[in-house]
């Protein structure tokens, strides 16, 4: 199963452009797939006091969290589309991280305070973002995709940065449409 975990409040995006790609190619190719869109689902990215209390046992009070974990343990591909604001992910996406990605389910700590991941079922994380900068641009602004996201968050859960491919719309806002479209075609053939 394909999920798609999707982070944009508007549908007159580029990203939505991005993810109807995406979906039109997996029901083209009769693929099986999920979005989780979470602004269309009004995901709450607050961690709660009851909630923190009950953190460390990888314990939550969120059904939506609980879903959305059982959704990513039927899984074996993720796709991340979202903008890139502030050299980083929206904060709702980094919400998503802290509430589900939870001890016992995406990794469990060993006697020397080391993460072992858990998610051992997802074989391929593709993360698609957009952003007014160029990836060359972010990756010397600290590049928290590939440096915090994709080289350590993932290996954490259980997915190594071998099996992760970052794809990059800069310049969003100057480009053409011609150059846009360009984009899309490709996609398929780039996940």
């Amino acid at each position: 199963m394909k999920t798609i975990i999707y982070a944009n409040p508007t549908t007159q995006s580029y990203n939505q452009s991005i993810l109807n790609t995406l979906i039109q190619n997996f029901e083209k190719n009769r693929q099986n797939y999920q979005v989780i869109d979470l602004y269309r689902d009004k995901f709450n990215p607050v961690l709660s006091a009851a909630d923190r209390i009950i953190f460390d046992d990888g314990k939550t009070t969120d059904q939506k969290v609980r879903d959305y974990q059982e959704v990513i343990k039927n899984s074996t591909e993720l796709y991340f589309i979202f903008p890139i604001w502030w050299y980083d992910m929206p904060a709702i996406l980094k919400g998503f991280m802290d509430k589900v990605l939870l001890n016992h389910f995406a990794y469990q700590e060993n006697t020397t305070g080391h993460l072992v991941g858990l998610l051992q079922n997802i074989n391929q994380v593709d993360i698609i973002t957009t952003s007014t900068a160029t990836q060359e641009f972010i990756e010397k602004h600290g590049n928290f995709i590939r440096g915090i996201f994709i080289e350590n968050i993932l290996p954490d859960v259980g997915i190594p940065a071998s099996r992760s491919e970052w794809i990059h719309f800069g310049k969003v806002n100057l480009t053409t449409d011609d150059v846009r479209k360009k984009f899309l075609a490709d996609l398929p053939d780039r996940i």
